[in-house]
């Protein structure tokens, strides 16, 4: 991609209506711009961030027998009525919207209650279960307060998946390889040594239910963390008891502020019972399905990375989640030579398959490419310059050294 071609610049200075670093860079860098309190515009460079963001997420969730689907936004009221969740002195945050009818329609906040109607149509018998159907949705919300850009927002990018067991022990199963997919997940992320399994509140579903929390002054939860045994207690559960009972000991918990990035939630028969979601077993008996709700926020992940990743100058990006692999730079753009050698090296890693941001500009400064670079944050910045002569300049984002390479060795290293 021509840099001087994309859309969304960055800006000079950080937005004064921004709170938080991530928001911050993220908008400076030209990765997101704000359409209104709580709703994001992604940018092409955001949107490249977030869809492989959701390429890990897809790939762990297939891995453990995740079946991809997409339901709708709009949703049946009497589905909802069905669970007691509709009216708004139980579920507070509600967006909703009526037809020219008059009749009032739920935009989704999450989709727990569709989802098990659809199933129940589906399920009769135990051969038909487990099923392990998850999507990729857009989901609203009516925070009171929006805060820091895409961590707390009132539109954002959800993966929810939904377990459907035909026993608890089969549910046990089914969530422990979730955790562990979770885990695999926040590994290729580059944030597995800050990311802790963390008890929370399990509100009307079980005693218990599991956060998994990231490390940075941004977050707005305190945890209690053993970093040996690698697990952690969340504030609104954090008593004597319960500390007990998890096999901890107070003078091994360190307190930390986390954002939370993920959570896995029992939900048990709560959902199934209300809208009928039974099967036959293999007895000819009629049984309830048990139920598990496991999801992550796109957007406040893409943020958390960006809080974690980055320095004085600009966002550090982990190479999995970066919009290119390569930031090419051209400087003495007056030298025809060496604009002749940047547009030949951008057509060849091109050509390998090697993605590539391309500063074409012209009419910009050595400093300036520089300055920018270093806030968008691809992990690997090539320069050709007069400088270099028939070499290349290669300088990792995260380091001060430089590399000088033939083209040769510059694309055998990235091809491995």
């Amino acid at each position: 991609m021509r840099y001087s071609k994309i859309i969304g610049k960055t800006l000079k200075q950080p937005p004064k209506d921004e709170e938080g670093k991530s928001a911050q860079l993220l908008v400076q860098a030209g990765y997101i711009r704000k359409e209104i309190a709580g709703a994001y515009i992604m940018l092409p460079l955001g949107l490249r961030v977030l869809k492989n963001i959701e390429q890990i997420i897809r790939e762990e969730m297939n891995a453990i027998g995740g079946q991809e689907m997409q339901l709708t936004a709009l949703q049946n009221p009497e589905t909802w009525k069905k669970t007691g969740r509709f009216s708004d002195e139980v579920v507070d945050n509600w967006f909703k919207t009526e037809l020219k009818t008059g009749t009032v329609l739920p935009l989704a906040l999450t989709h727990e209650e569709p989802l098990t109607q659809l199933i129940s149509k589906m399920v009769s018998s135990y051969k038909d279960l487990p099923l392990y159907p998850y999507q990729f949705q857009t989901k609203f919300r009516n925070e009171l307060r929006a805060r820091g850009g895409l961590l707390r927002v009132r539109e954002f990018l959800m993966k929810d998946l939904y377990s459907f067991s035909k026993t608890q022990e089969e549910h046990d199963m089914f969530y422990e390889k979730a955790k562990k997919a979770y885990e695999k997940i926040w590994e290729r992320l580059g944030i597995g040594d800050i990311t802790y399994y963390t008890f929370a509140s399990g509100e009307s579903f079980s005693k218990f239910s599991h956060e998994f929390q990231t490390i940075t002054e941004a977050g707005e939860d305190t945890i209690y963390v053993d970093k040996n045994k690698k697990i952690a207690v969340n504030k609104e559960v954090y008593q004597n008891e319960i500390i007990k009972e998890l096999g901890l000991k107070n003078e091994d918990l360190t307190e930390e502020t986390a954002i939370e990035v993920g959570n896995i939630f029992p939900l048990g028969t709560k959902f199934s019972k209300a809208l009928n979601l039974n099967y036959i077993d293999q007895n000819g008996q009629q049984q309830v399905v048990i139920m598990g709700s496991y999801g992550i926020g796109l957007g406040r992940l893409m943020a958390t990375l960006v809080e974690v990743f980055n320095d004085e100058t600009g966002i550090i990006w982990p190479e999995s989640a970066a919009p290119y692999k390569a930031h090419l730079i051209s400087l003495n753009t007056d030298n025809k030579n060496i604009l002749d050698k940047a547009e030949k090296l951008y057509a060849a890693l091109k050509e390998n398959n090697i993605q590539v941001l391309y500063d074409d500009r012209e009419d910009t400064t050595a400093g300036e490419k520089f300055a920018d670079a270093d806030l968008i944050g691809i992990p690997y910045r090539i320069v050709i310059s007069e400088k270099t002569g028939e070499k290349i300049e290669l300088k990792k984002r995260n380091q001060k050294e430089t590399k000088i390479l033939d083209e040769d060795e510059l694309l055998s290293m990235f091809s491995n």
